[in-house]
C-alpha cells in the first residue's frame, strides 16, 4: 500500500484531459504520455501480457496462481480527465488528519472547500484528504482507480498465498467523452467478466446507469437592417431562446435526482445569421429517455410550423442502462457485495447518474458493474479524495480476486 498515494500523485500531475472535437484515439496526445508510463510500471510489477495497441489501450494479465478453473475476471479504469475544467498543471495539496473545518483551497482567490457546503468531507475527519489547489480538477475521476488496479496487482503479486484465477486489468483513453469503450477489445480482454473502478464514495456498488444521448440544434437565420426588418429578419438567437422557452425549465441536473432524468443544455453559440445549442439527454427508464427525445422532435416540428425550415435537429445515443445485460449474471454483483461486507464496508448499490465504460462494455459482451474509487466533486476545483477510501478500493479489488476463486469448488 505504501505506493497508492506517490502513484497518485503521479498520475495525476500528468496532462491527460480529453478533446470532445478531437477525431482521433485518443483525441489528446497527452494521453500517450501516462499510457507509456503505465505500460513500464506494469512491467515492472511483474505482470503477463502487457500490451498498449494504437488506440492507446492498455491490457494486461496476472495468471491464475491456483489449479482450480476459476472465471477470468477484469478490473478496468480509464486515464483522461474531464474537458469540464483544466487538468493541466495539477497540484494536489495533502490534508493530513482532516479537522472537519473549512479547507483553503486557494487563498489568493478566496476558493475555499467547506463542509457547509459540501457535506460529505465530515465522513472523514481523521483522515488524509489530497484535495487541488483550486486551479484545476484533481483527476481522482479515474486516476484513483488506475491507481488502486495497479497497487491491488502488485499486492496480489507480492502475496501468492492468496489464490486466485487468472486475472486480466485494462486502461483506457477517452471515457471522459464517451468514447472510452469504442476501441476496447473485448474478446482480446478474454474476461468473463469484469468491474470499473470509476465510482465516488466507499460503498459505491453500481449495475445501472443513464440512457444517454447528445443533442445539436442548428439554427439558421437571416440579418436584415433592424430598421427595415419586419417580416424579413429571421433571428436566430430569438428562435434559440425560444427553444429553450419550450423545454421543461425544472427538468435540468440542478433540480434532479435519484431515478430522475433530465436534459442539459451545456453550449450556446449564436449570432443573427446561425445559433448552436447543444445539450444531453438522460434518463434511466427507457421508455423515459425515448420521449425525451420525442419531445425535441416535437419542439422542433413545431418551430419548423412557425418559422419556416431554419431548425436542424440532431440525436445521437451514446449509451444505454447497463442492468438489462448485468442482472442475468448477478452473481458478479454480489461477489463484489460480500468483498465489501467482508471488509466492514457497506455496499451502497444504488444507479449512475452518469455513465461508465461499463455501461457500453456490457452490450459489447463483458458485464460490467461499477465500483467506488473514492473520489468526490469530479469535474471540478473541488475535487478531492481520501487516501483511506482509495486504500479500501484496494482491498475491495483484492478481496473480489480472492472470492472469486474462493467460491469455486
Amino acid at each position: 500500500m505504501e505506493q497508492l498515494l506517490p502513484r497518485f500523485l503521479d498520475y495525476v500531475t500528468t496532462d491527460t484531459q480529453s478533446d470532445p472535437y478531437s477525431k482521433t484515439t485518443p483525441s489528446t496526445e497527452t494521453q500517450w504520455t501516462l499510457a507509456k508510463k503505465l505500460v513500464m510500471e506494469l512491467h515492472q510489477i511483474g505482470l503477463h501480457e502487457v500490451s498498449i495497441d494504437e488506440n492507446a489501450y492498455i491490457m494486461a494479465t496476472l495468471p491464475s496462481n491456483t489449479e482450480k478453473k476459476v472465471p477470468t475476471i477484469g478490473f478496468i479504469s480509464h486515464m483522461d480527465t474531464s474537458p469540464d475544467f483544466s487538468g493541466k498543471n495539477v497540484k494536489p495539496q495533502i490534508v493530513e488528519n482532516y479537522d472537519g473545518k473549512d479547507i483553503v483551497l486557494n487563498k489568493a482567490k478566496n476558493i475555499v472547500l467547506s463542509p457547509d457546503y459540501f457535506e460529505d468531507l465530515l465522513h472523514y475527519k481523521g483522515q488524509t484528504l489530497i484535495t487541488t489547489d483550486g486551479n484545476t480538477l484533481l483527476g481522482a475521476d479515474d486516476k484513483a482507480g488506475v491507481a488502486e488496479i495497479i497497487t491491488a496487482m502488485e499486492y496480489l503479486v507480492q502475496h501468492p498465498e492468496i489464490k486466485h484465477g487468472k486475472i486480466r486489468i485494462a486502461f483506457t483513453p477517452d471515457e471522459e467523452i464517451g468514447r472510452g469503450a469504442h476501441k476496447f477489445d473485448v474478446k482480446k480482454f478474454g474476461a468473463d467478466w469484469a468491474y470499473t473502478m470509476d465510482g465516488s464514495q466507499v460503498g459505491e456498488l453500481e449495475y445501472e446507469n443513464f440512457n444517454a444521448a447528445k443533442a445539436k440544434i442548428t439554427i439558421t437565420g437571416k440579418s436584415v437592417h433592424p430598421g427595415y426588418a419586419k417580416n424579413k429578419m429571421v433571428n436566430a438567437i430569438g428562435i434559440a431562446n425560444e427553444f429553450l422557452s419550450l423545454m421543461p425549465p425544472r427538468e435540468v441536473p440542478e433540480h434532479t435526482s435519484g431515478m430522475e432524468g433530465f436534459f442539459h443544455v451545456h453550449k450556446i453559440k449564436g449570432e443573427i445569421e446561425k445559433a448552436e445549442i447543444e445539450l444531453i439527454i438522460r434518463d434511466h427508464d427507457a421508455i423515459h429517455f425515448k420521449a425525451r427525445k420525442e419531445l425535441l422532435e416535437d419542439i422542433t416540428e413545431k418551430l419548423i410550423k412557425k418559422h419556416g425550415d431554419y431548425v436542424v435537429l440532431e440525436i445521437q445515443d451514446q449509451y444505454r442502462n447497463m442492468r438489462e445485460k448485468v442482472e442475468p449474471v448477478f452473481h458478479i454483483v454480489e461477489i463484489a457485495e460480500e468483498a465489501m461486507k467482508q471488509l466492514g464496508i457497506e455496499p451502497i448499490i444504488k444507479p449512475i447518474r452518469g455513465g461508465t465504460d461499463g455501461s457500453q462494455l456490457s452490450f459489447m459482451g463483458l458485464p460490467c458493474p461499477n465500483i467506488f474509487a473514492g473520489g468526490h466533486n469530479f469535474h471540478g476545483k473541488y475535487e478531492y479524495v481520501p487516501l483511506e477510501s482509495m486504500e479500501k478500493a484496494v482491498k475491495v479489488i483484492v478481496k473480489i480476486c480472492e472470492l472469486t476463486a474462493s467460491q469455486i469448488k
